[in-house]
Protein backbone atom coordinates (compact mmCIF):
# COMPACT_ATOMS: atom_id res chain seq x y z
CA UNK A 1 0.00 0.00 0.00
CA UNK A 2 1.03 3.36 -0.71
CA UNK A 3 1.64 6.17 1.73
CA UNK A 4 -1.40 8.13 2.46
CA UNK A 5 -1.29 11.78 2.23
CA UNK A 6 -3.09 13.71 5.06
CA UNK A 7 -4.58 16.70 4.81
CA UNK A 8 -6.71 18.81 7.61
CA UNK A 9 -9.66 17.90 6.26
CA UNK A 10 -9.15 14.29 6.36
CA UNK A 11 -6.54 13.67 9.19
CA UNK A 12 -9.96 12.62 11.65
CA UNK A 13 -11.33 9.93 8.76
CA UNK A 14 -7.63 8.67 7.68
CA UNK A 15 -5.93 8.36 11.52
CA UNK A 16 -8.53 8.68 14.57
CA UNK A 17 -10.76 6.37 13.11
CA UNK A 18 -8.88 4.33 11.24
CA UNK A 19 -9.88 0.39 12.20
CA UNK A 20 -5.63 -0.51 12.31
CA UNK A 21 -2.34 0.80 13.85
CA UNK A 22 -1.26 4.31 11.66
CA UNK A 23 1.78 5.53 11.75
CA UNK A 24 1.80 9.81 10.70
CA UNK A 25 5.02 11.10 9.40
CA UNK A 26 5.28 14.59 9.85
CA UNK A 27 7.35 16.16 7.69
CA UNK A 28 8.15 19.53 5.73
CA UNK A 29 9.61 19.66 2.42
CA UNK A 30 12.36 21.67 3.50
CA UNK A 31 13.38 19.14 6.03
CA UNK A 32 16.86 17.33 4.80
CA UNK A 33 15.99 14.60 7.76
CA UNK A 34 12.51 14.26 6.05
CA UNK A 35 14.11 13.66 3.09
CA UNK A 36 16.51 10.95 4.36
CA UNK A 37 13.62 9.42 5.56
CA UNK A 38 10.85 9.12 2.94
CA UNK A 39 11.95 6.14 1.41
CA UNK A 40 11.93 4.27 4.63
CA UNK A 41 8.67 5.16 5.16
CA UNK A 42 7.45 4.46 1.97
CA UNK A 43 9.43 0.84 2.33
CA UNK A 44 7.31 0.40 5.28
CA UNK A 45 4.17 1.12 3.64
CA UNK A 46 4.43 -1.35 1.04
CA UNK A 47 5.85 -3.91 3.38
CA UNK A 48 3.66 -4.13 6.69
CA UNK A 49 0.30 -4.39 5.01
CA UNK A 50 -1.26 -4.24 8.95
CA UNK A 51 -0.08 -0.96 9.32
CA UNK A 52 -1.33 2.32 7.34
CA UNK A 53 1.13 4.79 6.81
CA UNK A 54 0.62 8.41 6.37
CA UNK A 55 2.32 11.67 6.06
CA UNK A 56 1.19 15.75 6.64
CA UNK A 57 3.26 18.45 5.76
CA UNK A 58 3.51 20.47 8.57
CA UNK A 59 3.54 23.58 6.84
CA UNK A 60 -0.02 22.59 5.15
CA UNK A 61 -1.38 21.44 8.71
CA UNK A 62 0.06 23.61 11.21
CA UNK A 63 -3.09 23.17 13.54
CA UNK A 64 -2.31 19.20 13.54
CA UNK A 65 1.20 19.26 14.36
CA UNK A 66 0.78 22.22 17.41
CA UNK A 67 -2.18 19.94 19.01
CA UNK A 68 0.15 17.13 19.26
CA UNK A 69 3.23 18.94 19.86
CA UNK A 70 5.46 18.44 17.11
CA UNK A 71 8.41 20.64 17.72
CA UNK A 72 11.20 18.87 15.64
CA UNK A 73 11.16 16.80 11.97
CA UNK A 74 10.35 14.31 11.12
CA UNK A 75 8.27 13.31 14.20
CA UNK A 76 6.78 9.98 13.69
CA UNK A 77 3.54 9.11 16.05
CA UNK A 78 2.17 5.92 15.63
CA UNK A 79 -2.27 6.14 16.51
CA UNK A 80 -3.85 3.23 17.75
CA UNK A 81 -7.79 3.56 18.18
CA UNK A 82 -7.67 7.34 17.56
CA UNK A 83 -4.92 7.83 20.73
CA UNK A 84 -1.34 8.15 20.15
CA UNK A 85 0.81 5.24 21.43
CA UNK A 86 3.87 5.73 20.22
CA UNK A 87 6.36 8.39 19.54
CA UNK A 88 9.85 9.08 17.87
CA UNK A 89 11.16 12.40 16.71
CA UNK A 90 14.69 12.68 14.03
CA UNK A 91 16.06 10.29 11.47
CA UNK A 92 16.27 6.54 12.72
CA UNK A 93 16.80 3.57 11.27
CA UNK A 94 14.22 1.57 9.42
CA UNK A 95 14.25 -1.16 12.49
CA UNK A 96 14.16 1.69 15.09
CA UNK A 97 11.03 3.00 13.47
CA UNK A 98 9.08 -0.33 12.99
CA UNK A 99 9.81 -1.01 16.42
CA UNK A 100 7.82 2.29 17.34
CA UNK A 101 5.14 -0.05 15.17
CA UNK A 102 5.52 -3.57 16.43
Amino acid sequence: MSVVKLTVENFEQEVLQAEKLVLVDFYADWCGPCKMMSPIVDEIAEEESEIKVCNINIDQAMEIAQKYRVMSIPTFIAFKNGEEAGRQIGAVSKGELLSLIK
